[in-house]
């Protein structure tokens, strides 16, 4: 199973969910795929994602997050020890506001700004100071990411595989070109 945790007020529908949607169902691998719609709470999106991958083998599970997902996908793989790739992954969600990547204004923002400390303190919860097991973990940063900063994404990874790509953006704009090693290292092709 791959199980695709997206990003802040992304959605199933993203580009990079699609593009992988996408590519497994051409492989004949789409029935591996899950991609819910994240909720707001990080305790309720830790919670249905936990939810999805109760009775599955670790082993056989592949944990993507983007973003915000990544840093869920991180706290969920050190407690299952399944596999996870993490795409542009905030290390620290709780010291980034909510419109840094919206126009102020934006009508949802005043719902998760109402409920910041809350979500902080749950964000908080699901730190992960240090990885265990580097070898389960595939890091894919850009280092023209706008919102991160990549190399404290390198430094958190420390000792795991990672693709560093020179330029780019944070919604990882060539992220088609990284799908093989993204199947590859899910396991699924030889499944």
């Amino acid at each position: 199973m791959i199980l695709y945790l997206h990003g802040f007020r992304s959605s199933p529908s993203s580009f990079k969910a699609r593009a992988l949607n996408d590519c497994l169902e051409n492989r004949g691998l789409g029935d591996h795929f899950v991609c819910p719609q994240l909720p707001e709470s990080p305790r309720e999106a830790i919670a249905l994602a936990s939810h999805l991958m109760a009775g599955h083998d670790p082993d056989r599970v592949t944990l993507i997050g983007s973003s915000l997902g990544g840093y869920y996908a991180n706290w969920l793989a050190e407690e299952t020890q399944c596999r996870a790739v993490l795409l542009n992954p905030v290390i620290d969600p709780w010291r980034l506001r909510a419109d840094q990547n919206r126009p102020p204004g934006t009508p949802e923002l005043a719902d998760w700004e109402k409920d910041r400390e809350k979500y902080a303190a749950e964000l908080r919860m699901f730190r992960v100071l240090h990885i265990t097991r580097p070898e389960r973990y595939l890091l894919i940063a850009a280092t023209g990411d706008e919102l991160l900063d990549y190399r404290q994404m390198c430094a958190h990874y420390l000792g795991a595989r990672q693709i560093i790509i020179e330029g780019g953006d944070h919604s990882l704009s060539a992220f088609p070109d990284y799908l093989d090693e993204i199947v590859a290292f899910s396991g699924l092709a030889q499944a």
